[in-house]
């Protein structure tokens, strides 16, 4: 690979520690602190992802020099590592200073498009900002990282990418659900990269520490390398910054629920401020629609980041990031018209995304009560989201029997809640008949938005317990259907979950370790 051509613009351009201490501590007015990986002498390449390896400007991976690149190990001079520093509101508290904690970043890449690349480690060992961590990650973690970023990426939904995963070599103590009782998992690290890994927390870090003049610094430094479209000038700028942000995030949590996605730790720490879908831990695709589904356990009772509430949450959070910004941007009414403008912004998006889903050419008054009453139908059959869809694009404007309905459906269906689907149906083909395009452009529509593969729980989990024991016949076949979600490859995976995986940790159980 390339590695020769990585460089660190972002320690030649902010205050940093250089001490190497890896002592978990604050680091006041310092965005970063430089440190090692810790390095693996066994590692094990599992997956290596050579099409981001072209697009980013890596190249070709290399069998025999560059494993070590991928483990943290025997770096190359060129190569100056770091963890950057920032602050967070965790579950709606502010939590001061975070930071990269199990991440550790390369640097960045440019291609010969000119397009530019950050590239990190997950899992290469400790920081200044673990926490009284080991900076490690579990094969289990790491899995479910590498699969669901690349998964997004093929759902066509903003997203870090995954450029490997290794085993480490090495067994990692940890205490999946909190309950008391470790155990030790198998060691892993996944390299990713993304445009930026700058977060919301970046920018509350300096604000919370009155950095001002950095503040301002580190806006300009993002505004120039990652929003080009952005050319104003003096105080417009940073406006323009805020309405653009404001409206990635809104784009990136409809493309969330068009697809069933619940991120499960929604934290201001982990917000893209290009609005991409970052920091994959306790999340799940939907099986049954449930506007309060939570698969974090950590979130429970208050079901704070529940599918249904994510864009509410997004909101709340860019209020936080406002508060950051009102030292470059003091208009406290821009700011709060902008907010405001959130939601209007975002149902009319989340509601043009629906009608896609349903193959409606165009919203027509009468559709948001339709789209309570597909709610309302959901919820009451316990209906899965994404066969749902597949279903009634499979079948339009045919009959459906009591057989298709059980198929899609996790409680027993009886005449009664046919009869309520079948009238729900009648509904819907009194719709589709308002339609001025065909039925064709119709059912074409629904085929580009509504996935045929989802990357399930069970699926991971399955997936797993096969690597642990030394097999990976599952993780190619998810590889495969991952990269081609708008087909139905293997028929296997378009079914609803099967009976025996609730409640079990790691499936449908999981925590911010997961």
């Amino acid at each position: 690979m390339n590695l020769n051509q990585i460089k660190q613009p972002f320690t030649e351009n902010f205050p940093g520690d250089f001490s190497g201490n890896t002592m978990q501590r604050q680091t006041p007015k310092m965005l970063f602190a430089a440190v090692e990986p810790s390095g693996f002498e066994h590692p094990e390449l599992l997956i290596f992802n050579q099409k981001l390896s072209d697009e980013i400007g890596l190249g070709k991976y290399n069998e025999d020099s560059d494993l070590k690149f991928l483990a943290g190990t025997d770096l190359p001079q060129n190569i100056k590592t770091y963890a950057t520093a920032y602050a967070g509101h965790q579950f709606g508290n502010w939590a001061g200073q975070l930071g990269d904690g199990r991440a550790i970043y390369a640097g960045e890449i440019e291609n010969n498009k000119g397009e530019k690349f950050e590239i990190q480690w997950k899992g290469a060992g400790a920081t200044p900002y673990s926490r009284h961590a080991d900076g490690r990650a579990v094969l289990r973690s790491s899995v479910r990282e590498y699969l669901m970023s690349e998964a997004m990426f093929h759902l066509n939904i903003p997203t870090t990418r995954a450029l490997s995963l290794i085993l480490s070599g090495e067994n990692v103590l940890r205490d999946i659900m909190y309950s008391g009782n470790p155990q030790y998992e198998k060691g892993a690290v996944v390299v990713r990269s993304a445009e930026t890994f700058l977060r919301f927390g970046h920018f509350e870090l300096l604000a919370a520490q009155k950095e001002t003049q950095t503040l301002k610094k580190l806006l300009d430094f993002t505004i120039e390398n990652y929003f080009p479209e952005i050319q104003s000038e003096d105080e417009q700028k940073y406006k323009d910054f805020f309405e653009t942000v404001c409206k990635k995030t809104a784009d990136l949590m409809v493309e969330w629920y068009r697809v069933g996605f619940v991120h499960g730790v929604m934290n201001t720490d982990n917000m893209s401020i290009l609005g991409l879908s970052i920091d994959f831990g306790p999340y799940s695709m939907l099986d049954e629609y449930d506007l309060n589904f939570t698969p974090n356990t950590t979130d429970l009772p208050g079901r704070r980041y529940a599918f249904g509430k994510q864009g509410q949450i997004a909101q709340w959070n860019l209020w936080q990031l406002a508060n950051s910004l009102f030292q470059i941007i003091e208009d406290e009414k821009f700011l709060e018209k902008t907010l405001n403008e959130f939601g209007n912004y975002f149902w009319k998006k989340h509601d043009e995304m629906l009608s896609r889903k349903f193959g409606f050419e165009q919203l027509i008054s009468g559709d948001d009560d339709f789209f309570t009453q597909w709610q309302s139908l959901m919820q009451e059959l316990s209906l899965d989201y994404t066969l749902f869809f597949n279903l009634i694009e499979k079948k339009y404007s045919e009959e459906i029997s009591i057989d298709d309905i059980s198929k899609i459906s996790y409680q027993d269906i009886d005449e009664t809640l046919l009869e309520k689907f079948r009238n729900f149906h009648d509904d819907y083909k009194k719709r589709l008949s308002k339609n001025i395009f065909s039925e064709t452009d119709s059912k074409e529509m629904m085929r580009k938005t509504n996935p045929k593969f989802i990357l399930r729980n069970y699926l991971l989990y399955q997936c797993i317990e096969e690597l642990d024991n030394g097999k990976n016949d599952l993780l190619l076949k998810l590889l495969e259907a991952l990269e081609n979600p708008y087909e139905e490859i293997f028929p296997e995976f378009s079914v609803k979950r099967p009976n025996g995986f609730e409640g079990v940790a790691g499936c449908s159980m999981l925590s911010c370790s997961s």
